[in-house]
């Protein structure tokens, strides 16, 4: 069975030119870049030409990019980086809707006597940025708010949240996991000084990220020890994954406006389709400007659990929302905060589309997925309720 993937968000598929560019850098170019032999020589030219691509994918500066393991140790160390420069500050901003990686991290900081404060959003998953101006004070360390939102591809107003907190003197970092590579971003023209990205949400592999650093940011290093990245990440490269992030990015610009264009016409084709052949269904996020891949659909009186193993049994890969919390059967946090009725939130589906994603297989979704909450809502009490006042 050939599947039929629509999980994006979650990962993705490595390029086969990233593979390739990376490929010879295991068993053949296996330096280590920080030798002083042409043989490590070699392999640090290409760990600047990966820094040099990356950065020109996000409208930086090479030696703005800082090379991590991951999305979320880039989060941390923003974030941890910001309370050791100013430990003074003991208050930190978010919002209800952030990944686990900064949510997390942020809750944990009210054990060690922070103040944390979490942003709301409204029933589109969107900020209210008056709300963050009246939050910023002069004991605020670091505003961290994401750029798109994991699950329902909200976008954030970033840009401007960035100024509000720049005139009161804070620190701004944004967690653009899934952004980068589906929307431009300009670093150059923002007021962003810290933004985290990983390798596997855009077709590289997993265990490599990015920490943009704006020059004059002050920063402390999460991990110390060697002087690699300029003393800011110490231990030895990744160096094939960084090749491959580096590939990655410079293919992700040449693929962004297909990003736009193609992708967000399949995404609004199954969106399309969808609402029209299932009955009591809503969009989240689905009033304001959302990723171009991303459709989380929420179809009331069914569990997502049971839709999600239904499609599976037709090779369809799907989400109920962060790969990260799928473990758990809580409706979603983004959910609840967006204040989507419980009837709906368990029955919230997430596809996320990629440039590899074609026309036949959002045609198989379009084909499976009616019948599926059909037979689902027969089995529910409430389902059966809903079907006989039809």
């Amino acid at each position: 069975m050939k599947e039929i993937y629509l999980d994006n968000n979650a990962t993705t598929k490595v390029d086969d030119r990233v593979f390739e560019e990376m490929r010879p850098y295991f068993c053949e170019l296996y330096g280590n870049p920080s030798s002083m032999h042409f043989f490590g020589g070699q392999v640090q030219k290409k760990v600047d030409e990966a820094r040099g691509r990356v950065a020109a994918l996000l409208g930086a500066m090479p030696d703005e990019i800082v090379f991590t393991a991951c999305g979320t140790e880039s989060d941390n160390a923003a974030i941890r980086s910001a309370l050791e420069v100013f430990p003074e500050k003991r208050h930190v901003i978010t919002s209800r809707v952030e990944h686990p990686a900064v949510l997390t991290q942020c809750r944990n900081l009210t054990k060690r006597g922070y103040r944390v404060t979490e942003l709301n959003v409204d029933g589109d998953g969107q900020l209210d940025l008056k709300e963050l101006a009246a939050a910023v004070d002069d004991d605020t360390a670091i505003v961290s708010l994401m750029y798109a939102n994991n699950e329902t591809g909200v976008v954030f107003p970033i840009e401007e949240a960035a100024r509000i907190v720049k005139e009161k003197g804070a620190l701004f970092h944004t967690d653009a996991v899934q952004a980068v590579g589906k929307i431009p971003l300009n670093m150059a023209q923002s007021g962003i000084d810290m933004l985290s990205l990983s390798g596997h949400k855009l077709h590289a592999p997993k265990g490599v990220g990015v920490l943009y650093v704006r020059r004059g940011t002050p920063f402390r290093p999460m991990l110390v020890g060697g002087h690699q990245e300029r003393g800011r990440r110490a231990g030895t490269e990744n160096t094939a994954s960084i090749i491959a992030m580096g590939k990655a990015c410079e293919v992700a610009q040449l693929h962004m406006d297909e990003e736009s264009g193609r992708v967000r016409e399949l995404r609004d084709r199954l969106q399309r389709e969808l609402t029209a052949l299932i009955p009591n269904t809503r969009i989240n996020g689905g009033g304001t400007q959302r990723l171009p891949n991303t459709l989380s659909i929420a179809m009331e009186f069914v569990e997502g659990e049971g839709i999600l193993l239904l499609l599976s049994e037709k090779g369809i890969c799907a989400s109920s929302g962060s790969a990260c919390t799928s473990g758990s059967l809580e409706p979603s946090h983004v959910l609840r905060a967006m204040g989507v009725p419980f009837t709906c939130a368990h029955g919230s589906i997430r596809f996320s589309l990629s440039r590899f994603t074609t026309d036949a297989e959002i045609d198989a979704v379009i084909k499976e997925l009616p019948p599926i909450i059909s037979r689902l809502r027969e089995m529910s009490p409430f389902g059966r309720e809903f079907l006989a006042k039809k």
